[in-house]
């Protein structure tokens, strides 16, 4: 598919000059600062020297100091507590970080994720009735609860009380909890609204700590965990999140606890471990538990502290990644078979297919990578408790929420946001539902919106990439939404003679790249599942990249190398 290129609009040309000159960098750095808000040398050295200090008081959230004190009544009367989270790798690891604090400090103390197939997103009826039956007088719920209002009226009628905290947008009405942590709520005055669900469940630990007169070390402690939330997450890579990622990347990398170094074991990983490898190794495995067996067992291993344990939950969670990649390639290619051998996909803008066998596990992971590969709005339905039930995924700034809103009376459920979505429905409807969807997004989808377009920072000629220009790139990191790895345009390459298609199926592209008329500089490059570019690129013509650019180590020697995301010829693209 022809990409379109959008570079972004250059920053002021004075302040470019000024952040330069105060900084004393390279004109094209202090522009990539300026786009990210970043204009003053105070700022700059915040956000390249991020520090602990810089972390926001946590009573400035509403309700903590009353979810501080009920841990402390629960401690001091000695009741039974269980800690609730979602079955995803931000609840997984919230529970391990709320678990592990307070496993020493309350004798009667439990855990408890939910089934992802038998009891769905979020608080359960069937959690609350095992904790009256078990006895548990508090629940402290991380990475959901936000908007269960019915079950927390239910939960305090059976003398529960519940402590949530959440980072997801809250309803106009929140639950009736003792205590409600989530910076979103409107009438909450917390600097920071974007904290992963682990994030939050830091923030309390943090002032439990600051209360009871607990050293700040005792906290920081779980860093580890918190970065592999945010990572696997998603959330924005900015303010408060990059100061955690940035100290929990330290802490994952000099000393994780035995659980992530287990799964870092078993993922292969080696070297300086990036957000990156959090998102593609560590967080893949944490969430394959929930979505092939439970996930139970990604709380098991990050809070195992016996060896044989620890390598029977490595060796169990590293098959349950194997059998979700299998179950992940075979239905993708099931679904382009069928998708592709159908005329009812024709000269569609949406894609909403459905088979009764697939595995529930993985439709969100299909409905992806089928969005990816036709670029349009994409549901992926199966059958689970008679129901057809799936997940969405959108494209580009196309608000799916609201096309999926307007199909509603054909749902029995949904929730989402306006790039990705869950939602079931009977299975009598789904004809209607792919008919009516369909009409929904041709009517609202725009033209800009159905072209798939890489956003590219600047543009720069190969030879700005200079030893000082690759160090001060590298200490942008950590990347993440809202301070994404930069993308940038060299016009006017030329194959060095020896580029070459790589891979297993002969599907990549190895370059040498130079630029022309400006020196013999040769730049080492990969273009992956681009190889059908490669007879243009050795006809001896100039051509435009847009790339990333990376370092590699090999046998201790460190080397540059461009990672390239698109080729086009002149004239293919397009300024903004």
């Amino acid at each position: 598919m022809q990409k379109s290129w959008r570079i972004k609009k250059p920053a002021d040309n004075n302040d470019i000059k000024h952040l330069s000159a105060a900084l004393n960098i390279d004109i094209a750095i202090a522009n990539l600062l300026i786009q990210r808000g970043i204009k003053t040398f105070a700022e700059a050295r915040s956000f390249f020297r991020p520090k602990l200090s810089d972390l926001h008081d946590p009573f400035l959230m509403k309700d903590m100091d009353k979810a501080v004190a009920r841990i402390k009544q629960a401690i001091d009367s000695n009741e039974k507590v269980m800690i609730y989270g979602d079955y995803d790798v931000d609840g997984t690891t919230s529970v391990a970080l709320m678990y592990s604090f307070l496993k020493n400090r309350i004798t009667q103390l439990d855990y408890y994720i939910p089934d992802r197939y038998m009891e769905g997103y979020g608080i359960s009826k069937i959690s609350i009735d095992y904790a009256a039956q078990n006895n548990f007088s508090l629940v402290i719920v991380l990475d959901c609860g936000i908007k269960a209002n019915d079950k927390i009226a239910y939960a305090k009628e059976l003398g529960i009380d519940f402590i949530i905290c959440d980072h997801h947008n809250p309803d106009d009405i929140v639950p009736d909890a003792v205590a409600v942590l989530d910076p979103k709520q409107i009438d909450c005055n917390y600097p920071f609204k974007e904290l992963s669900g682990c994030g939050v469940g830091f923030k309390l630990i943090q002032g439990f700590c600051l209360n009871q007169g607990i050293p700040e070390e005792v906290a920081l402690e779980y860093l580890d965990l918190v970065v592999v939330s945010i990572a696997s997450d998603i959330v924005p890579l900015s303010g408060e999140n990059r100061v955690l990622a940035f100290y929990g990347l330290q802490k994952l990398n000099a000393n994780p606890s035995i659980g992530l170094k287990t799964l870092i074991k078993y993922a292969g990983m080696a070297g300086e471990f990036k957000i990156s490898d959090i998102v593609f190794k560590i967080g893949p495995r944490l969430n394959a538990s929930g979505r092939i067996e439970h996930g139970k067992k990604s709380v098991a291993i990050l809070l195992a502290k016996d060896a044989k344990e620890l390598e029977d939950l490595g060796i169990e969670i590293n098959s349950y990644n194997e059998i979700r990649k299998t179950l992940d390639r075979e239905i993708t290619l099931e679904a382009l078979d069928i998708i592709e051998k159908s005329e009812f996909y024709e000269g569609r803008v949406t894609t909403v297919i459905y088979n009764r066998d697939w595995h529930k596990g993985v439709v969100g992971i299909v409905a992806s990578r089928l969005t990816e590969h036709y670029y349009r709005p994409t549901v992926v339905l199966t059958e689970s408790n008679g129901l057809a039930t799936g997940s969405a995924r959108s494209v580009g700034e196309f608000d799916l929420y609201e096309a999926i809103n307007a199909c509603s009376d054909l749902l029995e459920s949904f929730g989402g946001h306006m790039y990705a979505a869950g939602l079931s429905m009977k299975l009598e409807n789904i004809a209607e539902f792919s008919r009516r969807f369909e009409q929904v997004v041709r009517d609202t989808i725009s033209a800009e919106q159905q072209k798939q377009t890489i956003e590219i920072d600047a543009k720069i000629s190969l030879s700005d990439l200079s030893p000082k220009f690759i160090k001060l790139l590298n200490q942008f990191e950590p990347f993440g939404p809202h301070n994404m790895t930069p993308v940038f345009v060299t016009e006017n390459v030329l194959d060095y003679g020896t580029s070459r298609v790589v891979g297993k199926n002969n599907e990549h592209l190895k370059l040498d790249l130079m630029e022309a008329n400006r020196s013999s500089a040769v730049f080492p490059a990969i273009a992956f599942s681009q190889s059908s570019h490669l007879d243009n690129i050795k006809k001896s013509l100039p051509f435009d990249i847009c790339y990333s650019v990376s370092e590699n180590e090999y046998r201790g020697k460190t080397s540059m190398q461009l990672i390239i995301k698109d080729i086009q010829c002149r004239d293919e693209y397009g300024e903004s």
